[in-house]
């Protein structure tokens, strides 16, 4: 059968299950939008190409399905950038197809030209500038395939306009063969058992939980070692939920903004079981201070991860569900034997420990009864109406720290957020994408600030025309709030460039001008009744804005380059902190001992 390229890439598509694709025509890519028409999947037409990799981002994350975003050259094809590095960060499987001017016109500067595959590659697990129509179909495959496979991320394919315009034969029936590339997938047996013997000897062990749990749909494995073994659970940022926050065995999340428990559950630890997580900063603090006692377990898929920033006693490169399932094999075995004692560790003073810290160390909120609406209150309220059904999709800042902090979650891909690049902007698209990935009867809540909201609210005309009902939830303080908290603590609250008036834009207004349902709640009193109508809104998307207390900050808190032992709980710990280490300017001035001119140590 003589096709087109534009037609191989709709078929090639199909053939792989995509149910949706994000996307933006432009000219190099118009050849690929004609037979879109009768393609067998869903186009959501975004209104800015970053929304479309966000979407497909949300779309990822949500349903662990690889998302799917389509754009043309050149500028369209730059604006997928923090997507792409987003997603690299993140280990999120997105596929990129950019369209390209004509091969003959490559490296001519033409309209509308760029070196995508040279401006992505280090922002992208692959990609793949195609030279010939024949390509398409497996190179769309294999693109497909190192997404989803090994550790998960972003790939690009660039399909210049005249390749998208010739014919050849059509055929699907290749096999993917790329045999530079085969991710390790079980783990050295040797090096199982070690892990085994070290989780026995323990007597503080804690399970630090990664983002790489929920790229491999490994939650049940983590419960079942768990819970065999009576092992507290620290769960990242990118983690939440993967393991239940109600269970007793949850410590709660790690790092900068972490809770008090996880946070000394790590620096008392004297065994990390290491599980798809990296060692990033915002967990470790300063890296030399961070679990001083704890030998590491480290289980990870990438082998560049292990032993990076951590020097590791049993590293085991695999993928972390396979290597659970090994892990559960060998203990089952012995339970089998009746000789499960010899690998459970004596854990229950040490989790009554962790549970006591807890206990002494909650979040604080200091919530009137009356007025001034607290955003951390605003939070809690949203969980308490959307409940455990519904998906939380948050931006980056405060509202971010606050909604992983404060929301009990209880399963996988409950929470959506951008870990590791931070990307402000990322909610309003990623929560669209989202809620096209769970479908219309899990309730999908974008938890944004005022600052992060105005970078991507366009897409409300997105979820508009496409009629996919997201709650957007934007709690407004009238500042970028977590640079103001920088600013405040460590910048003698010497305030630059922070202010974002509460009125611009009147976001009632704007829910009009994008013809959806708007409310607004300042006062703590009116917040219930607000809720109450917004949530029975199903139909349609809806705004909500909080006008909330713009004073408030997020602790507890590392200050950055600290050690996890210098953590803060409240603002005045840093400011008691700060006055005992100034000097008193009515002090006497203290004679030097030695003097560097009379050739003392200098």
């Amino acid at each position: 059968m003589e096709i087109t390229g534009a037609q191989a890439v709709m078929k090639s598509l199909e053939a792989l299950g995509v149910d949706t694709v994000f996307g933006y025509p432009g000219g190099a890519i118009l050849p690929a939008y004609d037979p879109m028409i009768d393609a067998g999947f869903e186009h959501v037409l975004v209104r800015h190409e970053q929304g479309a990799i966000h979407m497909a981002e949300g779309y990822a994350h949500a349903t662990g399905r690889v998302g799917v975003c389509i754009v043309t050259s050149g500028p369209a094809a730059t604006n997928l950038v923090t997507g792409l590095t987003d997603a690299m960060m993140d280990s999120v499987p997105v596929l990129a197809i950019t369209g390209q001017v004509a091969t003959t016109a490559i490296g001519s500067d033409a309209f509308q030209e760029a070196d995508v595959t040279g401006i992505t590659m280090p922002i992208t697990k692959h990609n793949e500038l195609v030279h010939s129509v024949e390509r398409i179909p497996q190179a769309i495959k294999e693109a497909f395939h190192v997404a989803r496979s090994g550790r998960p991320g972003p790939v690009l394919v660039d399909l210049p306009k005249d390749v998208l315009n010739q014919t050849f034969t059509w055929d699907w029936d290749q096999q993917v063969d790329l045999p530079g590339y085969r991710p390790t997938v079980r783990g050295h047996g040797r090096m199982i058992r070690e892990a085994l013997d070290l989780i026995a000897g323990a007597k503080r062990p804690v399970i630090y939980a990664g983002g790489g749990l929920v790229r491999a749909d490994a939650g049940d494995e983590l419960y079942r070692l768990a819970t065999t073994l009576a092992l507290p659970v620290v769960t990242t940022l990118m983690a939440r939920g993967v393991f239940p926050d109600t269970h007793e065995l949850a410590v709660g999340m790690p790092g900068m903004h972490g809770h008090y428990a996880a946070v000394r559950a790590f620096q008392e630890s004297d065994l990390l079981v290491t599980l798809g997580a990296r060692f990033d900063d915002r967990v470790t603090g300063k890296l030399s201070d961070f679990a001083p006692d704890a030998q590491v377990i480290h289980v990870d898929v990438d082998p560049a991860e292990i032993g990076k920033n951590r020097a590791v006693d049993v590293p085991i490169v695999g993928d972390v569900k396979v290597v659970l399932g090994q892990l559960l094999d060998v203990i089952d075995e012995r339970a089998d034997k009746g000789d499960l004692d010899t690998l459970t560790p004596d854990t229950a003073d040490w989790r009554r420990h962790l549970a006591d810290l807890a206990e002494a160390h909650p979040l604080l909120v200091d919530q009137p009864d009356t007025g001034v609406l607290k955003p951390q209150t605003a939070i809690r309220a949203i969980h308490e109406r959307w409940g455990d059904d519904a998906v939380y999709v948050a931006g980056v800042g405060q509202h971010q720290m606050w909604a992983s902090q404060l929301i009990p979650y209880t399963r996988a891909r409950q929470w959506i957020n951008s870990g590791g690049l931070g990307t402000m902007g990322f909610a309003v698209p990623a929560a669209i994408g989202a809620k096209v990935g769970v479908g219309r009867d899990t309730p999908v809540v974008a938890i944004d600030g005022d600052g992060c909201f105005q970078m991507t609210f366009q897409e409300l005309a997105t979820a508009v025309q496409h009629d996919i009902p997201v709650v957007f939830c934007v709690v407004n303080n009238g500042f970028l709030g977590m640079v103001r908290q920088w600013q405040s603590l460590f910048y003698d609250d010497r305030l630059s460039q922070v202010a974002l008036p509460q009125d611009l834009p009147d976001l009632m207004k704007l829910a009009d001008a994008y013809g959806i349902p708007g409310f607004r709640v300042s006062a703590v009193e009116d917040l219930g009744a607000t809720l109450e109508k917004a949530h029975a809104i199903t139909d349609q998307p809806v705004l909500v804005e909080f006008r909330v207390d713009p004073d408030e900050m997020v602790f507890p808190m590392v200050p950055a380059g600290a050690s996890n032992d210098e953590l803060l709980e409240t603002a005045e710990e840093w400011y008691e902190r700060v006055a005992a280490q100034t000097p008193d300017p009515a002090a006497e001035p203290t004679e030097p001992t030695t003097s560097p001119a009379r050739g003392g140590d200098a």
